[in-house]
């Protein structure tokens, strides 16, 4: 039997549901279309906002345990969007594989300004980052208000032709009431999760390690926390899910899938330089839905719930 990876999310036409996990390597076009060419469906850039941001001082990420994960507060560093669509200029001339924005902004006009000023690259969907645990006023705090969020969403999608999706923040008390808000103000589809706001303390400095004292929980640990999250989103909303949050291998891409996502993203699993991860997981896919007598992606989607 011949198994087809492709999968379709609001418009958006990918070779396989794998994609690249914002923030992670999508600092530039070099590195967007190193992951393209290793295997990726899809890829995510880093979070551009209005202006160009330094980020926090260090240490803005360090490793929580072995195989646990990462804990980070980078501080949205970015070079501001009139810099980076030179980037994406680069990227669309070179590469076919879709290219997703990821957007912050402290309020809707400045995402709006950022989403219609990078426009001109043709980006194939945005993202928007309403999620990050870090972020001060760009982050989870406009995430976590459903009133703010659909001002976002409405705002960004008056400026733009694409695909607009919204990463939601695991800290909330219901991310479903969160993603229907999302849905309401017509949001193309939905990315969970963004990482877990958590701390390390130092027992000899007796301090808290991050620069920012807090950060975000990314990697394995957060995985059962990302996986209950989609299964529960799924229940409430009509339009697609992204999975993102601690997959490493192809088993724990089935499981998102059988959730409810129709793809998944890769980010904390590549701090090993492990490019090979995309074909890793799409192969291990492929086998388990030839095992299982699953032509295409689109049949496992949200499995679990049956």
């Amino acid at each position: 039997m011949k198994v087809d990876l492709a999968v379709e999310i609001s418009g958006i036409k990918m070779k396989n549901p794998s994609m690249l996990a914002a923030g992670i390597l999508g600092v530039s076009a070099s590195t967007l279309i190193r992951i393209a060419k290793a295997g990726a469906g899809s890829v995510v850039t880093k979070s551009i906002g209005v202006q160009p941001k330094e980020g926090y001082l260090g240490p803005t990420l360090i490793e929580v345990g072995k195989g646990v994960g990462f804990l980070n507060a980078m501080g949205l560093p970015n070079p501001g969007f009139e810099a980076f669509k030179e980037d994406i200029f680069l990227y669309k001339k070179q590469c076919e594989v879709p290219v997703i924005i990821s957007i912050f902004g402290s309020n809707a006009e400045e995402f709006q300004k950022v989403a219609s000023g990078i426009s001109e690259a043709k980006p194939d969907g945005y993202e928007l980052n309403v999620s990050c645990p870090h972020g001060g006023r760009y982050g989870a705090i406009i995430g976590s208000d459903p009133s703010i969020l659909i001002k976002v969403v409405k705002a960004v999608k008056d400026a733009v032709d694409h695909p607009v999706f919204v990463k939601l923040t695991p800290n909330v008390t219901d991310i479903s009431t969160i993603a229907m808000a999302a849905e309401k103000a017509e949001a193309d589809a939905i990315t969970a999760i963004n990482t877990i706001k958590a701390m390390v303390i130092d027992i000899r400095a007796k301090k808290p390690v991050l620069g920012n004292k807090f950060g975000g929980l990314s990697g394995p640990a957060i995985r059962p926390i990302a996986v209950r999250c989609i299964y529960e989103i799924f229940e409430k909303v009509e339009i697609p899910i992204i999975g993102a949050g601690g997959i490493t291998r192809w088993e724990d891409a089935v499981e998102f899938i059988l959730a409810g996502a129709k793809a998944f993203q890769i980010g904390s699993a590549l701090s090993m330089n492990n490019f090979k991860i995309f074909d890793e997981i799409n192969k291990g896919l492929a086998n388990y839905m030839e095992q299982m007598g699953i032509k295409k992606i689109d049949e496992m989607v949200g499995i679990a719930h049956e």
